[in-house]
C-alpha cells in the first residue's frame, strides 16, 4: 500500500471541488532530485506557521538545506511586521523552504526576500500567466479591474548561525467575497490562465532554485548575478512617490529612485536627499 501524504488525511479534502489537495508524491517526484537544491517536500494538511516549524526543525538540527514544508491551510501565518496571514484551505500557496548560504556573506543574506521575490513572480508569471510586479520589499502584486491589489508576500527569518527560512504566501483561488481586505487580490482574480497549484508551486521553486544558484555562485554580489537589475526591471514600488514609515514613528516621503546593492530602497526627498531605507512600511502615495 502507498502511504498517503499529511495533507491527504482530511476526510474534508474534496469538499470544494475548486481547490482540490496538493499531490505531495507528485511533487517530490517533480522537484528532488540528485544534485538538485530541494532535499525533502513535505505537504502538511494544517498548521500554525510554516515558517515557525521549519525554523523550530532547523534548529533541532534534524533537516537538510532544500527542505521545503507546505500547508494547506495556516492559522497563524504571519508577514512583515507580525501582521496576520489567513485564507481558507486550499486557496493558497503557503510554504517555506530552508536555506543555508554558506558561500556569502552574511553582510548579504538581506537579498534572499528580494531574490525570492524576483523567483516567485517569474514562475507565476510563466505558471499563471498574470503579469505580477514586485513592491519593496516583499509583496507581489496583481492588478484586478485596473487595480493594484496584493497577492502575496515573503517572510525571511534566522534559522540558527548558518541559516535562513523563507516563506511565501499567495493567494490563488481567493474569490471577492473571501478577501481579507479590500486591498487584496488573488490570481484567480487577475485572470490566471491557469490555479492549479501543483504547476505553480513547482515553477515558484524551480525559479527559486535556478535564482539562488545564480546568486550563490556570484558570492551573493546582486549585480554579478542580475539579480539587482531583475528586481529593479519589476518593482512596482520605483519611480513611485512613497511614504516610509520607519521604527521610531519617523517617515520618510519622496520618489523611490533606486534599489541599492545592499537591498535597501533609496528615497529621494524633496529637499535634495538621497535616503536608503533597510526597514520601512512602503506606502505608495497616489500622485496629486
Amino acid at each position: 500500500m502507498t502511504p498517503r501524504d499529511p495533507a491527504d488525511a482530511n476526510d474534508n479534502r474534496w469538499s470544494d471541488l475548486d481547490r482540490p489537495p496538493l499531490n505531495g508524491t507528485a511533487l517530490r517526484r517533480g522537484l528532488v532530485r540528485e544534485g538538485g537544491l530541494w532535499t525533502e517536500v513535505e505537504v502538511v494538511r494544517r498548521t500554525g506557521s510554516t515558517n515557525n516549524d521549519l525554523v523550530a526543525r532547523a534548529a533541532a538540527g534534524d533537516v537538510a538545506e532544500g527542505a521545503v514544508l507546505v500547508a494547506e491551510e495556516q492559522t497563524q501565518g504571519r508577514g512583515r511586521l507580525d501582521r496576520r496571514w489567513t485564507a481558507p484551505a486550499r486557496s493558497g500557496l503557503f510554504f517555506s523552504v530552508l536555506l543555508r548560504p554558506a558561500e556569502v556573506p552574511v553582510s548579504r543574506w538581506g537579498w534572499l526576500p528580494l531574490l525570492t521575490g524576483v523567483a516567485v513572480a517569474t514562475g507565476l508569471a510563466r505558471a499563471a500567466g498574470v503579469d505580477t510586479a514586485l513592491k519593496w520589499p516583499n509583496d507581489l502584486l496583481v492588478t484586478v479591474g485596473g487595480e493594484e491589489r496584493k497577492a502575496g508576500g515573503i517572510l525571511a527569518e534566522r534559522a540558527g548561525d548558518d541559516g535562513v527560512v523563507v516563506g511565501v504566501g499567495v493567494n490563488v483561488t481567493l474569490r471577492e467575497a473571501e478577501l481579507p481586505v479590500p486591498q487584496a487580490g488573488s490570481l484567480a482574480l487577475a485572470g490566471a490562465v491557469s490555479t492549479d497549484r501543483d504547476p505553480l508551486l513547482r515553477a515558484m521553486l524551480r525559479a527559486l532554485e535556478d535564482w539562488y544558484g545564480r546568486w550563490r555562485s556570484a558570492g551573493g554580489d546582486p549585480s554579478v548575478s542580475g539579480l539587482q537589475e531583475t528586481y529593479a526591471a519589476g518593482c512596482a514600488t520605483l519611480g513611485r512617490t512613497v511614504r516610509a514609515e520607519l521604527p521610531g514613528d519617523r517617515a520618510v516621503v519622496g520618489e523611490a529612485v533606486a534599489v541599492d546593492g545592499d537591498g535597501r530602497l533609496v528615497i529621494a526627498t524633496p529637499e535634495g536627499i538621497q535616503e536608503p531605507v533597510s526597514a520601512a512600511d512602503i506606502i505608495h502615495l497616489r500622485p496629486t
